[in-house]
């Protein structure tokens, strides 16, 4: 009897341990927490940019109903910092990557046909291309790297940042515990700045995970690296991501939610890719959410040296 017990929670712990992993895991937040800790300064100077990109967004609003503007280019160096064969990812599958982030923030992704009518008004083209400028390989024994941005400098055993001033940097990497992958908002540390992503869960072919394999971990993180919050603001329903046309939500959504989901009195944009449903349903930025990315180049912004 008591085998019979111990087995069944042992398969108990099985199945929760598999929900676990199919549930993505973005731990932005919580290194912005750590880096806030480190840096007692960065709330201020994160305060500030966010004062001078909604005073840009206002600006942009104002001049026309939809924010256009000149082309972004970014280019792109990724880390590969590697313990095995299948975390050094292949070439393939970095620029299977590069592919998704250029459809994703461009709004040529195919599966954009999938946004409910509801919000096909709001659908932005962010006209923010990415290009991959340099791959850099690392061998190392170490097998988890955690939240802490150890893997970001060599004398850890890492990889050092490359001109975050006018690239975006991308660590592929084992996180650990289940986390697929987090980045740094504009403010902080250059030294530390860009974006981790775990191997299995970056590009869209080689070596992948479901339900997190169409390259749509990079799209959410670096839509943090480009100062977009979670679309349920990391709160309840009064919680704001500080844009207009996404719909307040009560928490994150997971998996492949129904349409319409309904909370705070209003339907979540579940599809946005700033929720934490699976990569096969997130498939559109918003329209506020490309004034608020496109600010940051302004000049003045954080990121306006991207474009000097």
């Amino acid at each position: 009897f008591m085998k019979k017990i111990t087995l069944a929670l042992l398969c108990l712990f099985l199945v929760v341990a598999v929900k676990a992993q199919e549930r993505r895991n973005c731990h932005s937040m919580n290194n912005l927490e750590y880096r806030q800790s480190l840096d007692p300064s960065l709330q201020q100077r994160m305060a500030e940019i966010e004062t001078f990109t909604q005073r840009k967004v206002a600006e942009m609003q104002n001049l026309q109903s939809r924010v256009d503007g000149e082309i972004i280019t970014i280019p792109v160096v990724v880390h590969v910092i590697y313990s095995n064969s299948q975390e050094n990812i292949s070439d393939a599958q970095i620029a299977s990557q590069i592919a998704v982030l250029n459809d994703d923030f461009n709004a040529t992704n195919s599966d954009l046909s999938q946004v409910p009518s509801e919000f096909a008004g709001v659908v932005a083209d962010s006209d923010i291309n990415f290009t991959l400028s340099q791959t850099i390989r690392v061998a190392s024994t170490r097998t988890s790297w955690g939240t802490r941005d150890e893997m970001k400098f060599s004398s850890n055993g890492g990889s050092d940042v490359v001109s975050p001033s006018t690239h975006l940097n991308i660590w592929v990497c084992n996180i650990g515990g289940g986390i697929l992958g987090y980045a740094q908002f504009p403010g902080g540390s250059s030294a530390t700045d860009g974006v981790v992503v775990g191997p299995q869960y970056f590009g869209s072919t080689g070596y992948l995970a479901a339900p997190f394999d169409e390259g749509r971990t990079t799209t959410h993180e670096v839509g943090h690296y480009l100062n977009l919050r979670h679309i349920w603001g990391d709160g309840r329903c009064k919680q704001d991501d500080f844009v207009a046309d996404t719909p307040s939500s009560d928490e994150p959504n997971y998996g492949c939610p129904s349409y319409p989901t309904v909370n705070c009195r209003s339907t979540d944009m579940t599809m946005n890719y700033m929720d934490y449903v699976n990569d096969a349903c997130m498939y559109m930025f918003s329209e506020g959410q490309k004034s608020r990315m496109r600010a940051l180049f302004a000049s003045g912004g954080p990121r306006s040296s991207f474009l000097n």
